[in-house]
């Protein structure tokens, strides 16, 4: 048996430090590392259910290409080169936008991500489809309105608060912060501290609360106006900040006058006092909010997310400590991608645009069943499984058979997988150096390249490395010096020196970087992600380098005024040869420095501060006056539309659809749909639907009996769990179950219930915490 291995969990985006033993190439053993500095030894129970994850019987191990007798093993070189042709062929005969490219690397294996972009850039096509924009890419356009650019997007300072208010969230079971359950006790139980949750239902957390306001399901929009309405009313907004840090708060002022507070909170289902009293703890005391998929999947999502920024900027709450702060990165989740740019593509059927550079999954059916010619045909699928992650699992049935081209890129037979026309096996996130960009903390800014703990099996590779090759196969690289093969033979500093003279004369090739560096050193890296990271650091922006010398990573010499790549192509520009000693001379530092990061990273098994942000959060501001806008002017209407009265007409019941289904309850027995074989549930009451006592009896239904849940979309059948915590009139289904694992269906999939039509108009959300619905006992 080995040592205790540092690794992570790739199950949730918290990515706790994990130690594990292995036997005889399989995982253990597994605990808390207390040497995580983020993590520090917490963990819950997905983590320690790791070695479900890694080691089952649906793993993939070779190529796979289906036929008309199923699939059949090939080589990777068949693989690589009929996908490459097939690809091809299909952007020169329908254009760019015909192709589309899925995923990015879920939970913890972001360097995939690079390699896929840079596929998509070669072939002339924006359409990256990601996770990320199945949940929080209204967040990101807000963020962009507000701060300049919307990966400047605040998180809450925990560290520094007195207060935190959760809405939407159910950190105890979902996390979404460090050690979040044991964050949220503290502020529970330390007399100096207190927890604030607004939600519908009595959940994990809410049960911890000091404060609980169990407003009416899909009122958070009305619910944050009134509150804004209040407090402009009673003179309690930070008037001094608002003037020194904001601007348009004049314009946005005349929204809240008037506004009928008490009938609005009457729709809500909430007392007047309560809100009262919580108001006056928001503009005196010293708190952050937490706003999660409540917010984020319900009515009026990207309103309500923005009216939430405005309760934070109105009582002086954004940009200071313990408040919510933009966070430092070593590398940013995403880019910018205004939608007022005509560089900012939409897709061509639904006409939503990239937000951040990611476009909505779930528009895609739409996308590939439209009768456009440029309409999405071909799609490679990478650690995704669109046909159980997103809405409406019988639009995405039907237009995966309407494809001419899937490749999914895999470690298991997921159920995408098994509808592809390809299925390339991975390294999982355990037999692979990889890590993540998540940006949870404030003002540390943490990094975790994860190390190999098992050793992978059969012919798996790199998604990285399977990305490149197909990039080959299609003619998007051009062909390579041989002194770029032969540097890469050679140290870093030699192969930087080569590509970076090559660069200079070929700059057009500088956004195909990761592919580039992958076919040059093909035969001779370890991890094509290593060399990501190696290339990563190099050409870092200067807010990192300033981060990273924050914490005694400095870079040396005169180089910190060439920290920019461009700067650092110019400095180049006239040396005849990479092996000038100009050149090095020049460039020297950048790479002593890039060097020195690195080595700490690999160092560094158990994760590392890699950097520290400013002290002034205001600085990470790009609106660029350094204020934080307020008039967002396409809010004005749709604010308009939120009105008491008009509120309770959209929230009376529908008589065929009385309920309101939750379409995706946080539990510990869930972890999206990472988790394929159902052994470490084993016992466990996992997949339910969750209802009211009252709302069973007056179906005449009890716990246990199996029931059929019906929505505009399909019906499905599940065992009915039956308990005080949910609010009368709602239910609740978790997601990540109806998965197939040895010929066989495990709970039911919820995404089957939901309708893709049924979003978010400005970032296409899908609406998953307020889906109508009806349960009716089975055989009436």
């Amino acid at each position: 048996m080995s040592d205790w291995l540092p690794t992570c969990c790739a199950l949730c985006a918290q990515n706790c430090g994990l130690l594990v033993q292995v036997e005889e190439n399989r995982i253990v053993r597994v605990k808390g590392d207390p040497d995580n500095p983020r993590s520090r030894g917490y963990v819950c129970r997905k983590g320690m259910n790791i070695a479900h994850f890694q080691h089952h019987a649906e793993r993939l191990s070779r190529p796979l290409k289906k036929t008309a007798d199923g699939f059949v093993e090939i080589s990777w070189d068949q693989a690589i080169d009929e996908i490459g042709a097939r690809l091809r062929a299909i952007v020169d005969e329908h254009g760019p936008r015909s192709f589309a490219f899925m995923g990015g690397g879920g939970q913890a294996s972001h360097f995939e991500a690079g390699f896929g972009t840079a596929l998509l850039r070669g072939l002339g096509s924006q359409y990256h489809y990601s996770p990320l924009a199945q949940e929080l890419t209204g967040y990101f356009w807000c963020a962009g309105r507000l701060f300049g650019r919307q990966n400047r997007f605040p998180i809450p300072d925990e560290e520094h608060a007195e207060m935190l208010v959760g809405v939407g969230w159910n950190g105890m079971v979902s996390h979404q912060m460090p050690r979040a359950p044991l964050l949220i006790r503290e502020f529970a139980r330390n007399p100096e501290k207190m927890l604030v949750v607004i939600d519908p239902r009595k959940s994990e957390t809410a049960r911890e609360a000091n404060l609980h306001l169990a407003l009416r399901p899909g009122t958070d929009a009305l619910l944050a106006r009134a509150m804004i309405a209040l407090i402009l009313r009673e003179g309690w907004e930070q008037r001094d900040y608002l003037e020194q840090h904001c601007k348009g708060f004049e314009q946005i002022r005349p929204w809240f006058e008037g506004f009928d507070i008490e009938a609005a909170l009457k729709v809500c289902e909430v007392a007047y006092e309560q809100v009262f009293e919580l108001c006056r703890l928001l503009t005196t005391r010293k708190w952050c909010m937490h706003h999660d998929l409540g917010v984020y999947m319900n009515r009026h999502s990207t309103l309500a997310t923005y009216l939430y920024l405005l309760l934070l900027a109105v009582c002086g709450r954004l940009c200071v400590p313990g408040g919510n702060v933009i966070p430092g990165s070593m590398i940013p989740l995403g880019g910018h991608s205004d939608e007022r740019s005509d560089k900012t593509w939409r897709t061509v059927e639904t006409g939503f645009p990239a937000i951040m550079g990611y476009f909505p999954p779930n528009v895609m059916p739409e996308e590939i069943l439209s009768e456009r010619d440029d309409r999405l045909r071909a799609v490679i699928c990478s650690s995704s499984n669109p046909l159980r992650s997103y809405a409406d699992t019988g639009a995405w049935e039907r237009a995966v058979d309407r494809l001419d081209l899937l490749v999914t890129i895999d470690i298991a037979m997921s159920e995408t997988a098994a509808v592809s026309d390809y299925v390339l096996p991975a390294y999982s996130p355990y037999e692979s150096y990889d890590g993540s960009f998540f940006t949870w903390t404030y003002p540390e800014i943490y990094f975790h390249m994860r190390h190999p703990v098992v050793k992978p099996k059969g012919e798996r590779r790199e998604s990285g490395s399977i990305l490149a090759s197909i990039a080959k196969a299609a003619g998007v690289l051009p062909e390579l010096p041989g002194y770029l093969y032969r540097a890469a033979r050679k140290g870093r500093m030699e192969f930087t020196m080569a590509l970076l003279s090559w660069l200079q004369a070929n700059r057009k090739y500088a956004r195909l970087l990761p592919l580039v560096i992958a076919e040059a050193r093909k035969d001779v890296t370890p991890s094509g992600n290593l060399d990501m990271l190696w290339g990563m650091l190099l050409a870092s922006p200067k807010s990192f380098r300033a981060a990273s010398g924050r914490v005694g990573l400095k870079m040396p010499g005169p180089l910190q005024a060439l920290a920019r790549p461009k700067r650092l192509f110019k400095a180049l520009s006239g040396l005849l040869s990479y092996r000038s000693p100009a050149a090095l001379a020049i460039l020297s530092p950048a790479v002593a420095h890039a060097e020195q990061v690195y080595r700490k990273i690999l160092a560094s098994p158990s994760g590392l501060w890699i950097g520290k942000a400013g002290e002034d959060n205001f600085r990470q501001l790009k609106t660029g006056d350094g204020k934080i806008y307020l008039h967002v002017p396409e809010m004005e209407e749709w604010l308009a539309e939120l009105e008491p009265a008009a509120e309770a007409a959209a929230l009376e019941p529908d008589p065929d659809f009385p309920l309101v289904l939750n379409a995706g309850r946080h539990k510990p027995e869930n972890a999206n749909t990472l988790m394929r074989n159902p052994e470490w549930n084993k016992g466990r009451r996992a997949c339910t639907l969750a209802m009211n006592p009252a709302d069973a009896a007056a179906l005449g239904l009890t716990d246990g009996e199996t029931v059929r849940v019906v929505t505009v979309a399909a019906s499905e059948q599940l065992e009915l769990e039956v308990t005080e915590d949910v609010r009368r009139g709602q239910v609740l289904i978790p997601h990540g179950f109806g998965l197939r694992y040895r010929g066989e269906e495990y709970g039911i999939n919820v995404n089957r219930l939901t309708s893709a039509g049924h979003r978010d108009r400005i970032a296409a959300t899908p609406l998953h915490r307020h889906v109508p619905c009806r349960v009716e006992k089975i055989g009436l």
